[in-house]
């Protein structure tokens, strides 16, 4: 799950309240369709800090909510609000997402170089997602280049 750090850093989640946050203002429809279809409650998170002057993972966090109607869309003085969103057919949908750790900054380049993550998503030329999803092998190899000092 990717967020500027400017708006919700891994740093921000671990001081939230609970350590946790809804993942709101996600506004692509594949996006909103992996937090509803596939993202389960204990589900593993790789926090991604993205359009920043070093990004790459910073943290690990979990889904602590099922997908539900991310307020925001109803608002119309959030920069998320969408007009054509009513509260009895929402779009939009969120998950709580809850601190689990603050790792060392895994940068994109480091993740690029690392064949077992040759096919991963969010690597992908054109990748423009903020939420992909991750197979247990890529989590596996991400963990290990994790716990590798940079």
């Amino acid at each position: 799950m990717k967020s500027e750090p400017d708006e919700c850093s891994i740093d921000d989640l671990a001081s939230a309240p609970s350590a946790i946050v809804p993942w709101i203002g996600v506004r692509n429809y594949q996006a909103r369709n992996f937090m509803r279809d596939a993202m389960r409650v204990g589900d593993g998170v790789l926090f991604y800090h993205s359009s920043c002057p070093q990004p790459g993972i910073a943290g690990l966090a979990e889904v602590a909510s099922a997908a539900y109607a991310d307020a925001s869309q109803f608002d119309p003085a959030s920069p998320y609000h969408d007009p054509k969103s009513q509260p009895s057919a929402p779009r939009w949908l969120n998950v709580d997402v809850r601190f689990r750790c603050k790792t060392r900054l895994l940068r994109l380049n480091e993740m690029r170089a690392d064949p077992a993550l040759a096919s991963m998503r969010v690597l992908q030329a054109g990748n423009r997602l903020s939420i992909t999803p991750v197979t247990v092998d890529e989590w596996q190899s991400l963990l290990v280049l994790l716990e590798r000092e940079s």
